[in-house]
């Protein structure tokens, strides 16, 4: 279990199973002393190999010191035969010695003694790095995050994932490293084909290579890239049915990129102003109560059973309460994480998985009033989120503080 769990998560570096600790030398040998003998014994056959590797945090240890170290654990049984290059089991002693890299103390504050088992999958986060992408945007998810929504989405081999905020695919990546076929659809067309101005410094527009196709080919994962399509998240153009394994997104919040949909302020477009030679079509506001509603009735109606919806809710601190978090009758709220962005704002990671059919009486199941008013009107979380007040409010506690 615990190897299946490290071959997913970029949040770990290394899981240990623990053979002894303490806040001193002595105590960590009287630790092991008291651990189980026949938990020790299948390491420390005389047919294996094995090696001690000292990690210390915040100290650097000469060789001299690491082998004395080494040589104290003499007491434990080893009767196999050393090997650094290839060993069988690897053992580690970890030495804390604290935050404060100007006052390091002498001995550690702390030390563990145990067998590893398995490495995370950290190395991830810099191969998938959104600085070495072909294809970036002003609001492409960090690789880090995006692994982690992956993950709460449970995303698995042959699974289909969409993503109906596409922008540039950042999200379709991670899920397409783990087997997943993926797809999206966005509102702006030049994103979707790669088109217009580039985002990155000294490049004015992007190039005949820059799109989201462009991007999986570079990672050896375009064979899982089903398509992503120019649409309007609250119009559905998918047929109806359960269709997706997983729902993994970040709406716009407003901030770097507008919420917009089709349709005047009045709703009074024409076809032929939507017609196939034109494809700039007439945009109007997308409020965000209407972004997230639409989101989670969409959800509820595509996503397989106990399939799950991730996505990214902009919270303003002061206003947090978990009562706005959106809900859904067909929808059962799984994690809800906070990233900080400022001191009054952040983004809470919301997972939610499908318990219930959609049925036509959930058709109309809209946000309640304590869920829906935070985020009325257009521009709601971007007034928030620049706002001044919330600045002198600080600048005024830091003053009485004096």
């Amino acid at each position: 279990m615990a190897r299946g769990l490290m071959k997913r998560t970029v949040c770990a570096k290394s899981v240990f199973e623990l053979w002894g600790h303490g806040r001193s030398a002595g105590e960590l040998y009287a630790s092991l002393k008291n651990y189980p003998m026949d938990k020790m014994l299948p390491y420390l056959q005389s047919d294996s190999t094995y090696k001690v590797h000292i990690h210390t945090f915040n100290k650097t240890l000469t060789q001299a010191q690491k082998i004395k170290k080494i040589d104290a654990l003499e007491f434990l049984p080893f009767k196999g035969k050393v090997n650094l290059k290839n060993p069988e089991h690897i053992f580690w002693i970890l030495e804390d010695y604290g935050m404060d890299p100007n006052n390091v103390p002498e001995e550690p504050f702390h030390l563990y003694f145990g067998r590893w088992i398995a490495d995370g999958q950290r190395e991830l986060i810099e191969s998938y790095s959104v600085k070495k992408r072909h294809f970036i945007g002003n609001t492409s998810m960090d690789a880090c995050l995006s692994f982690i929504m992956a993950n709460h989405g449970r995303v698995k081999a042959n699974d289909v994932v969409y993503d109906p905020f596409v922008g540039t695919g950042g999200l379709l990546i991670s899920s397409a490293h783990f087997g997943a076929y993926v797809c999206g659809t966005d509102i702006d067309y030049n994103t979707i084909h790669g088109l217009g101005k580039a985002s990155r410094k000294n490049q004015k527009w992007r190039g005949p290579d820059e799109n989201i196709r462009a991007n999986l080919r570079q990672y050896g994962l375009e064979k899982y890239y089903l398509d992503a399509l120019v649409s309007d998240s609250s119009r559905p153009i998918w047929r109806k049915g359960m269709l997706f394994d997983a729902i993994i997104t970040d709406p716009p919040y407003g901030i770097r990129e507008a919420t917009r949909r089709t349709g005047s302020q009045k709703e009074t477009v024409k076809s032929a102003e939507r017609s196939t030679e034109n494809h700039i079509f007439v945009s109007s506001n997308y409020h965000l109560s209407d972004i997230f509603f639409d989101l989670l009735k969409f959800a509820a109606e595509y996503l397989v059973m106990r399939g799950r919806l991730v996505y990214w809710l902009p919270i303003y601190r002061p206003e947090y309460t978990e009562e706005i978090i959106p809900r859904h009758p067909c929808l059962k709220l799984i994690s809800n994480c906070e990233q900080m962005l400022s001191s009054h704002t952040s983004r809470r990671l919301i997972t939610m998985e499908k318990v219930k059919e959609f049925k036509d009486q959930d058709q109309n199941s809209y946000l309640l009033d304590g869920q829906y008013m935070p985020y009325r009107g257009h521009n709601s979380f971007r007034e928030k989120y620049f706002s001044g007040v919330t600045k002198r409010i600080a600048k005024e506690e830091k003053d009485n503080q004096k």
